[in-house]
């Protein structure tokens, strides 16, 4: 009971926060990001990506983190790392993210940042740390034979992502709130300790709609299940082809019914711009070849000019270097000041 109505009171407050983005856009300053374990996927460029321009087209100031710290949680080593940060900065850009307005930076690269780690923790206690639902979940599904001290830092360290450049705003699914309510603990009690400085974070809440994997299970990098951002048209079609319906030859969209339809229905519906219900209403008893064609050519048309944006970028890896290393810079900029404010504050400036 308490986690619906702590949801819906989010809810209220992220339809109120979107009038204001609207209203006074550069209010808000904005942190999000990724852990770069692969290369990014439709299901991730619906679910967050998309909003994320949506909130630079705003003009809402925007900070994306590549958190390559974060691939130790549950890792043992952290593979292929440097190429996955340049397909992520790859799919950032192809995605429309524009360099010129938001800050692209990795976690390792700002020293200052890490270092709020440690004060941060000293706010929280292991209970706190340890019934945080994501280390719950990540311990119970662990593959590792033990989980690092890491794992139980992952929330704290989360906040010091949020906090050292003082985001007034995380754009989260109903998911993680318990991270960013932790978030908005450690500023509470460190403004309450020390004398205000931190802001407490709101939570816009980001609706990302259901996008099952070709196989019919949950789209993930892992299962081998996605359609990437980097995929060829022809992979993409391929992908399609083999995708999962069923023995209906009518098209619907029912998600509970036929939820394997419904996510390719849905594809084509959020590459078109169209309803759902209309869009399978069009294709009616053209069956599954019907749906596979209409999805393959919305996606490789929708998909079409984050290809040739793409290929620009990766053509010059010396700019894709240089877009890393400013938003580095900036992001420094920011950590190095809050950290001072952090030792003034706490009397550790000597």
């Amino acid at each position: 009971m308490t986690t619906m109505i702590e949801t819906s009171a989010a809810a209220r407050r992220s339809a109120e926060l979107e009038e204001l983005i609207h209203l006074r856009p550069a209010d808000f300053r904005v942190l999000t990001g990724d852990r770069p374990t692969g290369p990014l996927h439709l299901g991730h460029y619906f679910g967050t990506l998309h909003n994320r321009v949506r909130l630079q087209h705003l003009g809402v100031e925007l900070l994306v983190i590549i958190a390559d710290y974060q691939v130790l949680t549950d890792r043992d080593i952290a593979d292929r790392l440097g190429q996955h940060v340049h397909n992520l900065v790859l799919d950032y850009l192809a995605a429309g993210i524009d360099p010129q307005r938001a800050t692209i930076f990795t976690h390792s690269a700002v020293a200052a940042l890490n270092q709020l780690l440690l004060p941060f923790l000293s706010l929280v206690s292991m209970s706190e740390l340890a019934r945080n639902p994501t280390v719950k979940d990540e311990i119970a599904h662990s593959q590792q034979s033990a989980v690092s001290g890491l794992m139980f830092t992952y929330p704290a360290h989360q906040a010091a992502d949020i906090l050292f450049c003082k985001a007034n705003l995380v754009p989260v699914g109903q998911d993680q709130l318990p991270h960013l309510e932790l978030t908005r603990t450690i500023a509470r009690r460190f403004n309450d300790r020390y004398g205000a400085l931190l802001p407490e974070p709101d939570a816009l809440l980001s609706p990302a709609p259901l996008l099952l994997g070709t196989d019919g299970t949950k789209m993930s990098k892992s299962r081998g299940n996605a359609i990437m951002l980097s995929a060829t048209p022809d992979e993409t079609a391929r992908l399609i082809r083999g995708a999962k319906t069923d023995s209906q030859r009518h098209i619907s969209y029912d998600p509970q019914a036929r939820p394997e339809v419904s996510s390719l229905v849905l594809l084509a519906a959020l590459c078109t711009g169209q309803d759902p219900h209309d869009l399978a209403e069009g294709i009616g008893s053209g069956g599954a070849a019907t749906l596979k064609r209409t999805v393959t050519e919305a996606v490789n048309e929708h998909l079409a000019p984050m290809r040739a944006r793409r290929a620009a970028f990766a053509a010059d890896p010396g700019q894709l270097r240089g877009i890393l290393r400013d938003g580095n810079e900036r992001a420094n900029t920011l950590a190095e000041t809050t950290l001072n404010e952090v030792r003034s504050a706490m009397g550790t400036r000597y």
